[in-house]
């Protein structure tokens, strides 16, 4: 689960790491109140959204003359914030933080996230910060520190100095550095974090460290013991149809392609992607229900795959394991009935009781195609895109 960045830079503040004086409002008559609170010059006004890259997109904006904030500000707040990491489609732009202004030295980069080859949490920091660390990794390698933490000692004193000389801090601000990469890395295991980032970590001129942006990935799983950060949650950042599946506990994330993918188990359903792809068609979204779906949740299943206008064929892979077969078909049938849908359904089972499964389905009076083999689907698949 994502927040924004000034819900992540109220965590930061509770836990010690220093962030600039700033107000999240959500009107242009609370931005210009908290322009005046500020009581200095410049402004800048940060589109709040789930998403990097807002620089980019224009939603970031440094406004001179805290008399024209209210005014920019309108400019920005109900508008959709397109960046290179929101899609075309953008995302909607609700709240706005009003920050003082800083004077920049350095900028530096800090994040954490878990290794999953290695099973543990590591900590990445260079110098180059406010760019994307991929491309400083990819570029120049050896401008990027990484630290392994053991999850059971966790990070240690040394490990956050050595990060600290390794980004090139140099006096008092090394200690400065290490406290706050400590900091971090506590926010990250008390809260069950999947990624925390800080870029950029920024020198001012005064010699002091701030956390100008603040980023925080929160893992789902987790979030029952979290309800204070769990009520944070806006579904309005989130795809519809994303958030309609998740009231029914599937995993359904929205692709670009044509062909609506209803499969149980992720190995399956990345197969079943590959496959579609290789018959030159797309995959219009990643739909597993998972070995304990009811005959319900298949049929939400099934609207949600049908509500996208992008999909133009169904394809159902099941193998039957804890998903009976019986309970698949069941499902499908109630749901094509309910929504008359007229789109065509390939479907192809194997596994626990495939036989009343596949009876279940001819007995609907439904025109259901049927694939012995995932080869065959497929082949299915390209003839109905063909037509």
């Amino acid at each position: 689960m994502k927040i924004y960045e000034y819900q992540a830079k109220d965590l930061f503040a509770a836990y010690g790491i220093p962030v600039p004086r700033g107000y999240p409002t959500r009107t242009p008559e609370e931005a210009g109140d908290a322009a005046a609170r500020l009581g200095s010059s410049p402004v800048v006004l940060k589109a709040q959204v789930h998403a990097g890259g807002r620089g980019k997109g224009g939603g970031i904006k440094v406004v001179e003359d805290a008399g024209q904030v209210a005014s920019v500000a309108a400019t920005m707040l109900g508008t959709r914030l397109v960046t290179p990491q929101t899609g075309p489609e953008g995302k909607p732009v609700n709240a706005l933080l009003v920050e003082e202004g800083l004077t920049i030295n350095k900028e530096i980069y800090v994040g954490i996230i878990i290794d999953r080859r290695a099973a543990a949490p590591v900590v990445i920091a260079s110098g180059e910060g406010g760019m994307d660390i991929e491309k400083v990794a990819a570029e120049t390698p050896d401008k990027v520190v990484t630290e392994p933490v053991d999850p059971v000692a966790g990070l240690r004193p040394f490990q956050a100095m050595r990060i600290a000389y390794g980004v090139g801090m140099e006096g008092p601000q090394v200690r400065q550095m290490s406290d706050i990469v400590l900091r971090l890395y506590r926010l990250f295991i008390d809260k069950d974090c999947s990624h925390v980032e800080i870029n950029p970590l920024v020198n001012t001129g005064d010699g002091k460290l701030l956390a100008l942006d603040a980023k925080i990935n929160l893992d789902d799983n987790a979030l029952f013991r979290h309800k204070d950060l769990a009520a944070l949650k806006d579904e309005s950042q989130e795809d519809p149809l994303e958030v309609e599946a998740s009231r029914y506990n599937l995993n359904y994330i929205k692709l670009k392609g044509n062909v609506g993918c209803m499969v149980n188990g992720a190995g399956l359903a990345m197969a079943t992607m590959d496959l579609i792809k290789h018959i030159g068609a797309e995959p219009a979204n990643f739909l597993d229900v998972g070995g304990g779906a009811t005959s319900g949740m298949i049929t939400q299943g099934l609207k949600i795959l049908v509500s996208d206008p992008d999909v133009r064929v169904v394809l159902i892979n099941i193998f039957g394991g804890i998903l009976r077969c019986d309970t698949l078909a069941r499902g499908v049938t109630e749901a094509v009935k309910q929504l008359s849908i007229a789109l065509p359904v390939v479907v192809r089972l194997e596994g626990t009781n495939v036989e009343l499964g596949r009876r279940i389905l001819a007995d609907s009076g439904l025109n259901f195609s049927y694939a012995a083999t995932m080869g065959e689907a497929a082949e299915r698949v390209a003839q109905f895109l063909a037509h």
